[in-house]
C-alpha cells in the first residue's frame, strides 16, 4: 500500500521527530551535535525553512519548524539525514543506516497549540531524567527561547514574539510558561498527534488544513491543551 502524503503546507508550523534505528545513539560526542546543528541551519536556510525550536537527544531529535513552500521540510530532513549519515559513518568507521526509517511531522496551529510544543520539545531531556533543569542541556534551544542567548539556527515565531515587546519581555514570560506545570493530558495529546501525524490544533485549524488539502487531517475529536493562548497581558 502506498504511504499517504503528509500534511504539508507553506506558512504553517511542523512538529518534527526523526529516531536513530532500532532506537540507538545517533549523536556520540559533542561534535557530532554541533556537526548537526550546523548542518540543520545551513540546509533549512537553504530550503527557505524557519527552525522555531530544537532538542537533540542521544538517540533521536524534535524540531519545530515553518516552511515558505510546501516540500520544504522533506527536502531539509532528507538532505539532513543523508549529510549527517555520512558524517558519523566517516568518522566512526561504520556503515548502514542511522535513523528509523521516515521521520514524522504534524502541522502545529498557533497560539497555545505551538507554544505548547516549543514547551514539550525543551522540556524533552528534563522528561528523560537527563537534567533537572533545560538550561543544563547543551543541545536545545532553550538557551536562545527562555534565556536571550543568541543561537544563530533560531527564529521566533510570530506566536512566541507575540509574549513581550521585546526580548527581556518575551524570555520572561516564556520561562513561565516552561517552567509551570505541564499535565498529563497536554504531553499526550503532542505525542499521540505527532505518531499519528495528524494536525494538532482547534476543530476551526483542522477544517481549514481539510479544506485546503481535501483529505483529512485527524481523527472526528481533536485534543487540544487545557490553558488558553499565551497572550502578552496575560504572561506579563
Amino acid at each position: 500500500m502506498a504511504r499517504k502524503p503528509r500534511l504539508d503546507l507553506p506558512g504553517v508550523a511542523q512538529h518534527i521527530v526523526q529516531r536513530g534505528n532500532d532506537r540507538q545513539p545517533c549523536f556520540f560526542a559533542a561534535g557530532d551535535y554541533e556537526r548537526y546543528r550546523h548542518d540543520l541551519r545551513q540546509i533549512a536556510s537553504n530550503e527557505g525553512c524557519a527552525v522555531h525550536a530544537y532538542v537533540l537527544m542521544t538517540n533521536h531529535v524534535h524540531l519545530l519548524m515553518t516552511p515558505a513552500q510546501a516540500g520544504s521540510v522533506a527536502c531539509v530532513m532528507q538532505a539532513l539525514g543523508r549529510r549527517y549519515v555520512r558524517y558519523v559513518n566517516d568518522r566512526y568507521d561504520r556503515t548502514g543506516t542511522l535513523w528509523e526509517g521516515r521521520y514524522k511531522a504534524c502541522l502545529v496551529d498557533s497560539a497555545a497549540y505551538l507554544l505548547s510544543c516549543y514547551r514539550y520539545i525543551e522540556l524533552n531531556p528534563v522528561r528523560a531524567a537527563m537534567v533537572a533543569d533545560p538550561a543544563n542541556h547543551a543541545w536545545s534551544s532553550f538557551h536562545a527561547n527562555a534565556l536571550g542567548i543568541h543561537d544563530p539556527l533560531v527564529q521566533p515565531h510570530p506566536s512566541y514574539q507575540a509574549l513581550g515587546a521585546d526580548i527581556d519581555e518575551r524570555c520572561a514570560a516564556y520561562r513561565s510558561l516552561v517552567m509551570a506545570s505541564v499535565d498529563d493530558e497536554e504531553i499526550e495529546a503532542i505525542r499521540t498527534h505527532l505518531q499519528r501525524q495528524h494536525a494538532f490544533g482547534s476543530p476551526r485549524f483542522r477544517n481549514a488544513i481539510e479544506s485546503q488539502l481535501g483529505r483529512l487531517a485527524g481523527p472526528a475529536k481533536i485534543g487540544r491543551p487545557r490553558k488558553t493562548p499565551l497572550t502578552r497581558e496575560s504572561a506579563l
